[in-house]
């Protein structure tokens, strides 16, 4: 009976803190009923606003300093939807978007963003309160921003503890500022800004909380010959939403083991398949070459990404950087929070509509397959003449960047990834190496090394492995036999060495995708593999230490990006030494 109470208590809690009193009645089936009303490649796809982190005066250019918001706001994801309400990013209530802006940065001038919090008392979503999570007593809902692939000092990281509400009137142990200073001195490439508030990650995201931002070096790139311009370079960030009759956002009111969590769920998995803010669109191009930065920014979907008729992605870059030289690919697998940069030649379609389309299974890899629903992305629709082309594809890009080597690692670490399940076979949290985000630091690496990882996966899905601060490679993939027998070990011992990893880490080695295989800052942990990952601790284009001191608090983190993984809580602290 106390039980019973004691979750009912709990779920009154997680209704009344998003704004309900009762779970909406929905079955699965009325969601797709809903998904499927919607009539796809109907809309164009948007073109996604910019902000420029820096200003020009006499042909030079100058740092500045921005304030970006966090808005409450209607947002039309479909013309035969109802509009729905969203936290979402801009300049102004009025200019804010979904997904937000894009922030155009220089490679070497400093940008200062103030994120400011105007979020309301309440939050759209529900949240569970028995998982790890940022509470505000006075009402509001806690927001810290986080520049995924950024190098910056840890003040300005987007701790998880440095969350605030509106007005500061309730923030967490770790927040001291709200403006944050992001140094730039990294090599180009693509990011992106999302929150990363405590136990909210999930629903602050799927409630909007997500944007772009670009690392530019003219010089450097132009000679490159690679499409330019907003027509021809454009941002392409993918999610899956669910939706209400009424437009409102779903997200699922009872757990899988609602006894120990009322809300949460392993995963989220929309029905809706939305590009930069439109559900299924479409984008009229010309017969030539055009850039797309592609980032995935679901929660737990991955995307396996093909066109049709035949056409390839040329992959020039992966999250923050430049691959060394092109890699043609007919296929790409995006995990969440991975960004891949490519460019499609439309010439060579032999057809007036060309369809990106995914087929990963959910959760992946061994989930669910794609539906008639997910299984569709956006449409090209292409033009009958062909048209001027400036542009081309290099032969190689930053050729100068280091190669990975596993020899260059002065120490080595096993990071092993579990999934604790409750009697009923049902997950009920994951931890990293069996210890929890409140637990002491156990990866400290010296600023400016490199160390060699082997994280070791033993659960059912891969995981996209995200290191804040450092960039990391793949080196390596090797299966893992007798597979069971090593896990029963690490439950009782929680230590790879002394459960004898290389008698384990003897079956096949699995590739890794050439156009994976440039400094990252996500790597797919793939199930029941040991994947040996080189990770650097300083600034990769130049070999050189931060130009900050990285080992100040709060520190930083690395963990699982399926956010609902994060959330419960499958995340640690990183924490630097001199």
């Amino acid at each position: 009976m106390m039980a019973k109470l004691v979750l009912a208590v709990l779920v009154l809690i997680v209704g009344l803190a998003a704004g309900n009193r009762s779970p909406p009645a929905v079955t699965d089936k009325t969601l797709r009923r809903i998904a499927h009303s919607l009539k796809k490649y109907i809309e164009p796809l948007p073109i996604v606003p910019k902000i420029y982190g820096y200003s020009t005066q006499d042909g030079h250019p100058k740092s500045i300093s921005l304030t970006i918001g966090m808005f409450h706001k209607k947002w039309k994801f479909h013309r035969d939807l109802p509009a729905t309400t969203l936290f979402v990013y801009g300049a102004s209530r009025e200019a804010a978007t979904f997904p937000g802006p894009t922030i155009e940065a220089l490679q070497g001038v400093p940008l200062n963003v103030t994120w400011e919090n105007h979020l309301p008392e309440k939050h759209i979503l529900p949240w569970d309160p028995t998982v790890p999570v940022a509470i505000a007593k006075h009402g509001g809902v806690p927001a810290v921003v986080h520049l995924h692939g950024g190098v910056h000092e840890p003040q300005s990281d987007g701790s998880a503890f440095a969350w605030y509400t509106a007005d500061f009137r309730d923030k967490g142990p770790k927040s001291t500022q709200a403006t944050y200073h992001y140094p730039n001195v990294q090599h180009p490439g693509n990011l992106w800004y999302h929150d990363h508030a405590l136990g909210l990650t999930r629903a602050n995201l799927l409630a909007g909380l997500i944007g772009t931002y670009v690392i530019r070096n003219p010089l450097a790139e132009a000679p490159f010959g690679l499409p330019t311009g907003d027509e021809y370079d454009r941002q392409l960030v993918l999610d899956d939403r669910s939706f209400y009759e009424d437009g409102s956002l779903y997200m699922n009111y009872t757990g899988n083991n609602p006894t120990i969590h009322p809300q949460w769920q392993p995963e989220y998995f929309g029905e809706v398949i939305v590009v930069n803010g439109k559900a299924w669109p479409y984008l009229a191009v010309q017969r030539r070459r055009y850039r797309f930065r592609i980032l995935n920014s679901s929660n737990a979907r991955y995307f396996n990404l093909s066109l049709s008729n035949g056409l390839s992605f040329t992959v020039i870059g992966s999250d923050v950087s430049y691959l060394r030289k092109p890699v043609t690919a007919s296929w790409i697998l995006l995990a969440p929070a991975e960004i891949f940069d490519v460019v499609v030649d439309f010439s060579e379609s032999k057809t007036s509509t060309v369809r990106l389309t995914n087929s990963a299974p959910y959760p992946f890899p061994t989930g669910d397959p794609v539906s008639t629903l997910s299984s569709k992305v956006m449409k090209f629709v292409v033009s009958p003449k062909k048209t001027k082309d400036d542009s081309r594809i290099p032969v190689s890009l930053m050729a100068n960047y280091p190669a990975a080597d596993e020899k260059e690692g002065t120490v080595r670490r096993y990071i092993v990834l579990y999934e604790y399940q409750s009697a009923t076979g049902g997950p009920t949290h994951l931890y990293i190496n069996g210890k929890r985000l409140e637990d002491p630091a156990t990866e400290t690496p010296k600023q400016g090394s490199t160390e060699v990882w082997e994280v070791i996966n033993l659960t059912g899905d891969n995981h996209p492995l995200h290191l804040h601060l450092s960039t990391f490679q793949a080196v390596r993939v090797r299966e893992l036999v007798n597979l069971e027998a090593f896990k029963a070990c690490m439950t009782r011992k929680n230590d790879a060495v002394k459960c004898n990893v290389k008698a384990h880490a003897t079956g096949q080695l699995k590739a890794v995708p050439e156009y994976e295989k440039t400094w990252k800052n996500i790597v797919k942990i793939e199930p029941g593999y040991m994947t040996t990952i080189v990770v650097k601790f300083k600034l990769i284009d130049r070999d050189a230490r931060y130009p900050f001191d990285a080992t100040a608090e709060p520190g930083y983190v690395y963990h699982c990006h399926i956010l609902d993984h994060e959330d419960n809580a499958m995340i640690r602290p990183l924490l630097l030494k001199h």
